[in-house]
C-alpha cells in the first residue's frame, strides 16, 4: 500500500493534505478527543457560554492552561517536515488542518498554503476589535489573577480557536473549498474525519474522482466509502515521511531543496 501512495504522490502537482490529531500527538500536543482526551476528564465550554458567563470564561481559561505548556514547548515533527518538503517541491495546493498547535506554520509551511479550518491557539483575538496578539501575557495574567483577560477595548478575549458552537470562518471554508477543486490528489493523515463541516472538504475533492487516501491509526468514519482510493492503517509518522522522500527522489526531486513555491493559482 505505501508503494501505491508513493506514485500517487510523485504523480501528483496538486496535493490537498488534510492532517487530524494524529499529527499532533506525536510532539506532545495533547489529545482533546481520544479516549483519555482532553474532554473526557472536562466538558469543553460552548461559544455562546464564553460569551455570557463569567464562570464559563473562567473555566474555557483553565482548561487553555492547563494545555498551554505543552503547546508552548512543542516541536513540528516529521509529517510535518514532509509536508513542507512537498510544498517546496511544488506539490501542494493546500494544507488544511484541524490542529491548532501551529507547528505547520512552525515547520515551515507557508501562510498562502496553510489552512487552520480551526484556528490557532498561537494568538489570542478579542471577540469586539479583532485585534491578534501573542498570548504568553494573557494566560500569565490569568494564572495570577483567575479572571479571565480582556483586550484594551474592554472587549472579550479568548483564543483564536473555532469554539463549540462558533461558526468557522468563511475565508478558511472557501479557502479550503478551493483548494479542493484545485487538487489532482488528496490524503487525510492522521483525522478520525468525523468533525464537520472539516471533514467534508476531503470528500468534496474525492467527488470529483481526484484519489483520496487516508493514513490513519484506527477507524475513521469515511472508511469504506467508494470515494476512498486507498486506506493505509497506522501511525501517521512511520508512513508519510518514507512516502514523501521516495515519491521525491523518484521524482528527481531533492526534499525541501527545489525552492519551488506551491502553484500560483491554488487560491
Amino acid at each position: 500500500m505505501a508503494d501505491d501512495l508513493v506514485s500517487l504522490v510523485r504523480k501528483a502537482s496538486r496535493i490537498l493534505i488534510f492532517t487530524g490529531a494524529g499529527v499532533s500527538t506525536p510532539s506532545g500536543i495533547p489529545d482533546f478527543r481520544g479516549p483519555q482526551g482532553v474532554w473526557k476528564r472536562r466538558q469543553p465550554v460552548y461559544f455562546q457560554e464564553f460569551q455570557t458567563s463569567h464562570e464559563a470564561r473562567v473555566e474555557y481559561w483553565d482548561q487553555k492552561l492547563e494545555a498551554y505548556d505543552a503547546f508552548r514547548e512543542a516541536e513540528p515533527n516529521a509529517v510535518h517536515d514532509a509536508c513542507v518538503n512537498l510544498e517546496q517541491a511544488g506539490k501542494v495546493v493546500a494544507v488544511v488542518t484541524q490542529n491548532i498547535d501551529g507547528l505547520h506554520t512552525k515547520a515551515g509551511t507557508s501562510r498562502g498554503c496553510l489552512i487552520e479550518i480551526h484556528g490557532t491557539n498561537t494568538e489570542v483575538e478579542c471577540l469586539a476589535c479583532g485585534n491578534r496578539y501573542e498570548p504568553d501575557l494573557y494566560f500569565k495574567a490569568f494564572a495570577d489573577t483567575r479572571i479571565p483577560p480582556r483586550c484594551g477595548c474592554g472587549g472579550l478575549v479568548k483564543t483564536a480557536t473555532i469554539s463549540f458552537g462558533q461558526n468557522l470562518r468563511e475565508d478558511d471554508l472557501s479557502r479550503a473549498f478551493a483548494a479542493a477543486e484545485e487538487a489532482d490528489l488528496v490524503i487525510s493523515l492522521g483525522s478520525t474525519l468525523s468533525v464537520h463541516p472539516a471533514a467534508s472538504i476531503p470528500l468534496s475533492a474525492a467527488s470529483r474522482g481526484v484519489p483520496y487516501v487516508i493514513v490513519n491509526q484506527g477507524e475513521t468514519d469515511q472508511d469504506g466509502q467508494g470515494a476512498v482510493t486507498l486506506r493505509v492503517e497506522g501511525d501517521v509518522m512511520d508512513t508519510f515521511p518514507q512516502v514523501v522522500a521516495k515519491a521525491l527522489e523518484k521524482a528527481g526531486i531533492g526534499s525541501g531543496q527545489s525552492g519551488v513555491g506551491p502553484p500560483s493559482a491554488a487560491m
